[in-house]
């Protein structure tokens, strides 16, 4: 990735385009990570905004998936039309599915959309923003909860044993539906989590889907478990903000958006085995911040 050249200006503060690539079914993604910035605009003096282009998918089947993504070279070509600032796309499984490495070919052909529409913008997708996320926190083990089929979800497990990480357990809560998945309430997903094998790993990924809600739920789950977890919404965030060249942290997001892995490019050593796992400082709030936030408020995350 690329870090963006432009940001737009206003009389006191840098606002920042967001762009998402998202399935139209899809009504998470554009609910958590603007929460998540939202919060991050109360302790920041950066501001976002979000802009959408959607690709059809209903039902989440390597048969949609595959339609949905080759499709999203239009949506980056839309998106680059409102000169974004970072794209994201919201989609994991369907990069994963399309075999090992592939968000490294997404993330490039997209990025090529927006340099040939002469508004050249980074690309994050979810999938790739999820490896990374964990190889910021040294995670070489994990255990995780997605809600596919079986199937789609060994796919997630094998995507990632390609990248070097380990899935020491998974729950595939085999929801077809893509508003289902959006359905599922996330309190339940600590216990869903506290139920697998995860001794050995050294963070837990709370929902391995864009779609499943789970932010009101990652710190409780964190202390529930005694390690970091992540989702792949939190991991598209942090690299979000990475490719934007900002600090990446949000306050009430766990320990990858503590502050702890703002300024991370490689990743940072295993938490050793035996070690309780304690919750990296808070972010500190810079004074010259504002107290309030945009017009309409900030979301509570």
């Amino acid at each position: 990735m690329t870090t963006h050249r432009a940001t737009h200006r206003t009389t006191h503060r840098t606002t920042y385009r967001i762009g998402q690539i998202v399935p139209s079914s899809n009504v998470t993604m554009e609910t958590e990570v603007p929460a998540l910035l939202r919060a991050r605009e109360r302790v920041a003096p950066e501001r976002f905004t979000f802009h959408s282009s959607r690709m059809r998918m209903t039902r989440v089947t390597p048969e949609q998936l595959r339609t949905m993504d080759a499709d999203s070279d239009r949506c980056a070509l839309e998106l680059s039309d409102a000169r974004v600032d970072v794209l994201g796309y919201a989609c994991l499984v369907a990069v994963m599915s399309n075999g090992p490495g592939y968000h490294r070919e997404s993330e490039r052909r997209l990025h090529r959309r927006t340099v040939e529409n002469g508004a050249p913008a980074p690309v994050v997708t979810s999938a790739g923003a999820l490896v990374a996320g964990l190889h910021v926190l040294g995670a070489k083990k994990v255990a995780l909860v997605a809600p596919y089929l079986r199937p789609l979800a060994r796919t997630v497990v094998d995507y990632l044993a390609h990248e070097g990480i380990t899935v020491t357990d998974h729950a595939a809560l085999e929801i077809p539906d893509n508003l289902a998945v959006a359905a599922h309430d996330p309190a339940r997903l600590p216990g869903i989590a506290a139920r697998l094998a995860h001794a050995e790993a050294d963070a837990v990924v709370l929902s391995a889907c864009v779609q499943m809600p789970s932010l009101a739920a990652v710190e409780e789950a964190e202390q529930r478990l005694g390690k970091p977890v992540v989702s792949a919404a939190i991991c598209t965030v942090h690299q979000l903000l990475r490719a934007l060249g900002l600090p990446a942290f949000a306050p009430g997001a766990g320990a990858l958006l503590s502050g702890a892995y703002q300024a991370s490019t490689s990743p940072a050593p295993a938490p050793a085995p035996t070690a309780p796992f304690r919750p990296p400082p808070a972010v500190p709030q810079p004074s010259a911040v504002p107290p309030s936030g945009p017009p309409g408020g900030a979301p509570t995350v």
